[in-house]
């Protein structure tokens, strides 16, 4: 599975991005996907996933309410709407694939990462 990300830009406090996570390889459909991001000199942090149907999702707390992870997978595509959007959410973020059909907040848990693409809010 190869992955590409994109989406990403420089915002305001407020406003709102969509990042789009494309993926390559007849394995998409039967892997969780997640985002995580990462800033400077601090580990990569958990984000969000989805399980394999779409069905399933979860958030950190950070993120939770304000942030909403999808897939569609005729498509393979996972994406990543991001509102209210706070200084705080500055980071690259990275889509993964995990090994299995559900995800969770540990990167050692996931095969496939896209490149990362750089969200920044100013306040």
């Amino acid at each position: 599975v190869q992955l590409q990300a994109s989406g990403g830009g420089l915002v305001q406090a407020g406003d709102f991005l969509r990042l789009s996570c494309a993926a390559s390889g007849r394995m998409f459909s039967n892997n969780a996907m997640s985002w995580f991001r990462q800033t400077p000199g601090k580990a990569r942090e958990f984000v969000a996933t989805i399980n394999w149907t779409g069905r399933t999702s979860y958030y950190a707390d950070s993120v939770k309410g304000r942030f909403t992870i999808s897939r569609d997978n005729a498509k393979n595509m996972v994406s990543l709407q991001m509102n209210s959007l706070e200084p705080g959410d500055t980071a690259v973020y990275y889509c993964a694939a995990a090994r299995s059909s559900y995800g969770s907040s540990d990167p050692t848990d996931y095969r496939y990462w896209g490149q990362g693409t750089l969200v920044t809010v100013s306040s």
